[in-house]
């Protein structure tokens, strides 16, 4: 093998999941269903906008000042709302808790094609893999319902480990609560800054998904799609 590796780190969003549809169709169909119409495009800019302004004031989660994921993420799809002209403090409330558990389950999220028979095809090959995500604590719950939780021996959330990629930290938490070195250990994403080089800063190997090479990374280092993996990694 050209890889002595054990462990397998796998980013989330957009890596293994994608939402199933665009945040602003979401959100305009929930409100529709509670009576309220407001147009996606609408709704897609101002979340763009609500959680920008969220993650600058209150980075991972808020985690510092008291805040964290439940209460972030209720502000966020309030404040969406607010901008997008809707002020009655009820209304916002209920479309809050409501998006909070949409976001939770899979009806909002589908697994991306190859995602399980590459997960399935490293577990038989005997790799141990876990997740190393920018995520709130669902995703335990999201992994689970569909049906990919199974594969991994741990979900490491930023608002778990208290840091966001690209933040070496939260790789080196990972790799600690593995009992593994970063050179025996490499990380699947799809982000060049978060995953790639975020993870060979913390001394770890790693994958970049990507459809087309990127500057800088070795042709062997990018997938072109999941399956690709496989064939870089055999035992």
């Amino acid at each position: 093998a050209m890889l002595r590796l054990h462990l397998l780190t796998w980013d989330v969003k957009d890596t293994l999941l994608r939402l199933r549809q665009p945040v602003g169709e979401r959100y305009s169909a929930e409100a529709r269903a509670l009576g309220v119409q407001v147009r996606p495009e609408v709704l897609g800019k101002a979340f763009c906008e609500a959680y920008g302004a969220q993650q600058r004031r209150f980075p991972t989660y808020g985690l510092a000042q008291g805040l964290g994921s439940q209460r972030w993420w209720l502000d966020v799809v309030k404040q969406t709302f607010r901008l997008s002209g809707v002020r009655e403090e009820r209304v916002l409330a209920r479309l809050a808790e409501r998006l909070y558990r949409d976001f939770c389950s899979a009806c909002a999220w589908e697994v991306l094609p190859g995602a399980e028979e590459t997960l399935s095809g490293c577990r038989e090959r005997g790799f141990r893999m876990g997740v190393i995500s920018n995520f709130d604590r669902r995703l335990e719950q999201i992994l689970s319902q569909c049906n990919l939780r199974h594969h991994f021996e741990f979900v490491m959330t930023s608002e778990d480990a208290g840091f966001a990629k690209p933040d070496k930290r939260i790789f080196e938490q990972a790799l600690r609560l593995a009992g593994v070195r970063p050179e025996q250990a490499a990380h699947v994403g799809d982000d060049y800054v978060r995953d790639y080089s975020a993870a060979r800063a913390a001394g770890m190997h790693s994958f970049l998904l990507a459809a087309a090479g990127q500057p800088g990374v070795p042709a062997e280092h990018v997938l072109p799609s999941l399956g690709r993996l496989l064939a870089l990694i055999e035992k």
